[in-house]
């Protein structure tokens, strides 16, 4: 079985680390939260509450 020389192992480290942050990127920057509109919902609702004490 050859071996790998330590620069073959830098490379491949380095690509597969390029690779993992691309791939986290695309996943974080693709996903939109709804957090803003669900929170202005339930301000809406909490305002609408009459309460009878």
């Amino acid at each position: 079985m050859p071996q790998m020389s330590p620069l073959m192992w830098f490379s491949l480290f380095i690509l597969f680390s390029i690779t993992m942050i691309l791939f986290n990127q695309m996943n974080f920057f693709s996903f939109k939260p709804d957090i803003i509109k669900s929170t202005k919902k339930m301000m809406m609702k909490s305002k609408d509450q009459t309460w009878k004490w």
